[in-house]
């Protein structure tokens, strides 16, 4: 029977992680499981308490949004443990890509029952990161979404973007993209591979988790007033067939730019450039369905 370690993150979802993980964990143990629950208390206390539970053969569960889920990915990976998720966020990005169960009943069985898929990853400057890197006008706006917690998510989503685009100018780039190098005047620079972020905005709709290539997408400078559009046509990925965006696999990307821009992943911000970003295939073992009709 698996042996499971809960790593909460206590401001999740508005404080509403703690509630949702008792009521899985009260499900796995009626069937005998054990369920060591941690409250972590930084990104390195996360990362730390994930590399011991993993490295005591336990299932490590993220109970939290996508932040918590990548520093626990970070533990779970260098340790080659199991990651499993209790979706508690604000975003739940990745979650909703890997179609996990929303109803707590539905969870357990997963958790219990589910056998792990690897999955792959990005390891961006030394941090691994399951969904997207990104910089640019996208990452401005995760930087305002963080400062704004107490806006409802469904609106500070929506809201951010629109912020960012008053102060926002485009940034020249350097991008080398295996071994390709080009400079390029964009409003951002993504390298997916979950494809979703920003409360499920189809960002990269070709990416896919477990194919074994990232994908490198470049919004071209534009007129600003049409950063509006864009984001409404994100929602069902569209924006890809505009004539301002391009799109590659890759496998590693060395990313700068000529003026200081945030360095972003799977919602928080995680360096500067430049940055080499490289993936790392089926490097993580995660609890979740089988791929979908999706493709994830």
């Amino acid at each position: 029977m698996r042996r499971y370690t809960a790593l909460v993150n206590p401001i999740a979802g508005d404080g509403d992680a703690e509630r949702r993980l008792r009521s899985v964990a009260e499900l796995l143990e009626q069937d005998g499981a054990r369920v060591t629950v941690e409250e972590t208390r930084s990104r390195e206390h996360a990362i730390g308490l994930a590399e011991n539970a993993a490295s005591r053969g336990d299932v490590v569960i993220a109970v939290g949004g996508d932040g918590l889920i990548r520093d626990v990915a970070g533990g779970v990976v260098t340790t080659g443990g199991t990651l499993g998720i209790v979706p508690a966020g604000r975003g739940n990005d990745l979650a909703r890509v890997l179609e996990l169960p929303h109803e707590p009943a539905e969870l357990a069985r997963l958790l219990r029952e589910a056998p792990a898929r690897s999955i792959d990853v990005l390891e961006a400057g030394g941090v691994i990161v399951p969904g997207n890197v990104y910089a640019g006008i996208d990452a401005v706006a995760t930087s305002i979404i963080n400062r704004s917690r107490w806006m409802p998510a469904a609106l500070l989503y929506r809201l951010a973007p629109v912020r960012a685009i008053v102060t926002w100018r485009a940034r020249r780039y350097t991008v080398t993209a295996d071994g390709d190098t080009r400079t390029v005047t964009a409003h951002t620079v993504v390298i997916g591979n979950s494809g979703a972020y920003g409360h499920g905005l189809a960002i990269v709709p070709q990416a896919r988790l477990d194919d074994g290539v990232g994908n490198l997408l470049i919004v071209g400078d534009g007129p600003r007033r049409q950063i509006v559009s864009f984001l409404r046509q994100a929602a069902t990925g569209a924006h890809v067939h505009r004539d301002d965006v391009t799109h590659e696999t890759v496998r590693e990307v060395l990313l700068d730019a000529e003026r200081p821009v945030p360095l972003c992943a799977d919602g928080d911000e995680i360096g500067s450039l430049p940055v080499r970003v490289r993936l790392l295939p089926g490097a993580l073992d995660v609890i979740a369905p089988a791929p979908g009709r999706s493709g994830t």
